[in-house]
């Protein structure tokens, strides 16, 4: 398994990481151990978590639950030093989440003392923001989005803020590295500035979708990304398991995502069922397992990528591990491309 460094940090983790979002809610704590337990055996140190999660759906009642089934596993092993812990505060939400309040210096302190509570340790490895404040063109919200509304000076004085708070837990040892999740250029480049000026942590990840299905960081984001030395970890990158072909033909599997929420997230149409055929025939006429050639795909950028995938038994997980080191053909990737330019923008 390579290794591949957090941003500009010194943190070294798996090329892949482990979602943990189903465990809670579609996976028990046993399997979710199990989880744990298979991917160290194949070399997955890296686990990515939040304090909302598990998901599908999210609720007040069930929210963090999935740290405490990590915390459960940290508490039995003892492997805290096994693994590279990821975790997220939520921003504004609809109550789910601390009655959903805002991002603050206040807030996220109180937040990551809840999560270090629920993992049972003394420290997360990179503590990441789930959205921004003032909003976001990330979870099919481009279509209509429009920043015009936004108050750059206010967006200013709340970066200051939280990266102030930010410098004094990383000096307290509670964090080590700190990331951004569903964020722009902008707000990015806001952040290291903030950074810049109180002493806090420069921005290590980006945890944005990315997929052969969603490329929105393949422009600014990943020029971004290359001069800020921001590690993209790349979510949902089998497309909520659009790529592994099981939804094709009205099929629904039992207990899938697809099962439990039937727009996945407003990722379902008809555009998206035709991208996938061909997609699937890009792998089939190369011979590849479609779930191997989606992840390989995002270790294939120009900019730093890790996956995160999510599993709901130790089979998918491991037939998911089992597309590491896997390096595409320029045949592959020339056959990719001009998929990506017939279904440029399927959800």
């Amino acid at each position: 398994m390579k290794r591949v460094p957090l941003g500009a940090t010194d943190i070294q983790v798996s090329e892949f990481c482990l979602g943990s979002m189903t465990w809670g809610s579609q996976n028990t704590t046993e399997e979710g151990h199990a989880q744990i337990d298979r991917a160290l055996e194949r070399g997955v140190d890296f686990i990515d978590t939040a304090e909302m999660y598990p998901v599908n759906p999210v609720t007040a009642e069930t929210v963090g639950r999935t740290e405490t089934v990590i915390g459960d596993w940290i508490e039995k092993t003892g492997r805290r030093d096994d693994v590279v812990i990821a975790t997220k505060c939520s921003g504004l939400n609809d109550r789910f989440v601390r009655q959903g309040e805002p991002v603050s210096g206040d807030s996220l302190r109180r937040a990551l003392e809840g999560s270090l509570k629920r993992l049972r340790t003394d420290h997360v490895d990179l503590y990441q923001l789930h959205w921004p404040n003032r909003g976001s063109f990330h979870f099919r919200q481009y279509w209509g989005f429009d920043p015009s509304g936004q108050d750059g000076a206010a967006a200013k004085a709340h970066f200051a803020d939280v990266m102030e708070t930010l410098a004094a837990l990383v000096k307290e040892g509670k964090i080590r590295a700190f990331g951004l999740s569903n964020e722009s250029t902008w707000g990015t480049l806001q952040w290291n500035a903030a950074a810049a000026a109180t002493g806090g942590p420069r921005i290590a990840t980006m945890q944005n979708e990315y997929s052969l299905l969603c490329r929105q960081y393949d422009t600014d984001l990943a020029e971004m990304s290359h001069h800020e030395k921001v590690t993209l970890l790349a979510y949902s990158p089998l497309a909520v398991g659009f790529l592994t072909g099981k939804y094709q033909g009205g099929q629904i599997p039992a207990g899938s995502r697809m099962d439990i929420s039937p727009d996945l997230g407003g990722r379902k149409s008809e555009r998206v069922f035709a991208a996938v055929d061909a997609y699937l025939g890009v792998a089939r006429k190369h011979g590849l397992n479609p779930v191997h050639m989606a992840l390989a795909f995002t270790r294939s950028r120009p900019f730093r990528t890790i996956p995160i995938f999510g599993a709901t038994s130790v089979e998918q997980l491991d037939t998911a591990i089992d597309a590491a080191g896997l390096v595409l053909s320029q045949e592959v990737l020339d056959d990719i491309a001009a998929t990506h330019k017939a279904h440029p923008m399927p959800y």
